[in-house]
């Protein structure tokens, strides 16, 4: 990632006052006062803000967000945590979780390529809802390439307690839905769920 893309990302997470694009300097500059959560909101512009935090965490568009909030909220259990669910059962997120990649984005553009196997199969829709059992695997030529043996590697440490990862076959499975409190990422959704109630979806 240049330094080019990683500007306009870097200056996103300190506005929302979030690291959106999970690289570690992103948070460096935020200063008091930078991000829009310092500063007095009404309870619609809170709402907002942590909707806007949500949709730029997981890059997904209003209308993906719309759709996401519209079926948690026939799930039975809290609407915030049935979205935060399906959210980070995407295949992006979940190659971006297992370390395949070093971003969301580079995630969402090595599926967009053909890149990623889903049970052996190419599966290459960013938004592909991965079920419990799944494997996810790199295609087996890329498996010598530098970068990703770099990411897998570097990640090695940094597990998730729903994800069972296999270092040697560059895989991992889903075992399980992941509990909320699993789930690394500072944001109230019941304020995001608020904030869908008020709008029709």
């Amino acid at each position: 990632m240049s330094s080019i893309t990683r500007g306009p990302k870097f200056k996103l997470s300190r506005r929302l006052g979030l690291n959106v694009c999970g690289h570690p300097k992103a948070m460096n500059r935020a200063g008091r006062g930078t991000a829009r959560s310092d500063k007095k909101l009404s309870p619609y512009g809170q709402q907002l803000l942590e909707k806007q935090r949500l949709r730029a965490y997981y890059g997904v568009s209003e209308k993906q967000m719309r759709i996401y909030v519209k079926k948690a909220q026939k799930v039975r259990e809290a609407t915030g945590i049935a979205l935060i669910r399906t959210l980070e059962c995407r295949l992006d997120n979940l190659v971006y979780r297992m370390g395949l990649a070093n971003s969301i984005k580079q995630a969402r553009q090595m599926v967009a390529h053909g890149n990623i196997l889903v049970n052996g199969k190419k599966v290459d829709i960013p938004s592909f809802i991965v079920s419990v059992g799944d494997e996810i695997s790199l295609k087996e030529k890329l498996r010598t390439n530098e970068l990703f043996k770099a990411n897998f590697e570097a990640a090695a440490l940094n597990e998730n307690s729903y994800i069972t990862k296999d270092q040697a076959n560059f895989a991992g499975v889903l075992t399980r839905l992941p509990e909320r409190e699993e789930v690394p990422i500072e944001i109230n959704d019941a304020l995001v769920v608020e904030f869908y109630s008020k709008s029709s979806l």
